[in-house]
């Protein structure tokens, strides 16, 4: 009985240290969310100071404006979140990026007869610049995409699809699957593709590379060349080099289909 009673003690003693462990270790974690707490706000009252100090620049350099992007990214903070508050009034970031939505909106709609709402983000940029002429604020790619996210966000069929090391900007509700992306990735040298490149590459069935070329034809994403040399070319227009340098009608669309 003694020696029981020794273990039921000594059991009993384990648990208040564990308890005493445990109690210290959530002082500990409460004191460093505590101090971490306070660094960000720190953090966030310095970065407000900045953006006051240097307000023209973020608002006129694309450059400093993906700086200052990164350093609120660190801290959890989105100048873009909502149109009213401190960040908007202070940067008028918020109308910047929705003035900028408008005229991606604007592009995107000018040239869906030509490419079927499929634009590089390349292309985008330039008309983008183009039609803001020379004096006005400087845009990057980093801005388009921004706004791209917004648009995205309101649900209108805005997204972006990863193509070689840079993007196409799809701004129509297109059911687009994987096997709709890596077509489009395939085509990206060539500006083309045919049923035979897609099985030879992908290693699919004919059915599968028709069945997906079909559904880009019918979504106007594809024009199909049907009397080229060896099989039909399904052209992806907004990979087409040659159309990027001119203005293509609906009729000169129509004679490049079947």
């Amino acid at each position: 009985m003694h020696r029981r009673g020794v273990g039921a003690g000594a059991i009993a003693k384990k648990k208040l240290a564990e308890a005493k462990y445990k109690e210290r270790g959530n002082v500990l974690a409460e004191d460093q969310i505590a101090q971490m707490s306070k660094q960000l706000e720190t953090f966030k009252t310095h970065l407000e100071e900045f953006a006051s100090k240097h307000k023209q620049e973020i608002r006129k350099s694309s450059q400093f404006r993906v700086q200052f992007q990164e350093m609120c990214a660190t801290i959890g903070v989105d100048p873009l979140a909502s149109g009213k508050g401190f960040w908007s009034e202070m940067l008028g970031v918020g109308d910047f990026y929705y003035e900028l939505g408008v005229q991606i909106i604007e592009v995107c709609l000018a040239l869906k007869h030509r490419n079927g709402g499929l634009i590089t983000l390349d292309e985008l940029h330039h008309r983008v610049l183009k039609g803001r002429g020379k004096f006005a604020q400087d845009v990057s790619q980093d801005d388009l995409v921004r706004a791209i996210k917004k648009l995205k966000a309101m649900g209108n069929g805005f997204g972006m699809i990863p193509v070689g090391g840079s993007y196409l900007v799809q701004s129509v509700p297109a059911e687009l699957n994987m096997d709709h992306t890596v077509v489009l990735q395939l085509a990206e040298k060539k500006g083309y593709v045919t049923v035979s490149e897609i099985r030879d590459s992908l290693k699919w069935e004919r059915e599968r590379a028709c069945h997906v070329l079909d559904h880009l034809l019918k979504e106007g994403l594809a024009w199909l060349d049907s009397q080229a040399t060896g099989e039909p070319q399904y052209w992806l227009p907004a990979l087409f080099s040659e159309l990027l340098s001119r203005d293509v009608t609906p009729e000169e669309a129509n004679q490049m289909t079947p």
